[in-house]
């Protein structure tokens, strides 16, 4: 099994985030993919924990792994969207 690149930074801005790899790579995200990130205080997305896996926030019940924003995968604590 071939593991993701570890977090060694996050940064935010308005409408999205980086996270800066070990291997050199940078993944901008929005902030869209992910309600609690989006909502919350910039002082409750600083208190981010990184991990060998990905990030976790304690204080928003939000964890983000690796493997799921290199494939590409948003918040998947939600269901799949009804149609209108």
């Amino acid at each position: 099994m071939i593991s993701s690149p570890e977090p060694v930074a996050v940064h935010f801005d308005e409408h999205s985030f980086v996270v800066e790899l070990a291997d050199g790579r940078s993944l901008g995200v929005p902030l869209a993919w992910f309600p609690r990130l989006l909502h919350a205080a910039p002082e409750q997305r600083a208190k981010v924990e990184l991990s060998s896996a990905g990030m976790h926030w304690e204080e928003l019940d939000e964890d983000i792994s690796i493997a799921g924003l290199l494939a590409g995968r948003g918040d998947v604590s939600r269901g799949e969207r009804e149609a209108a």
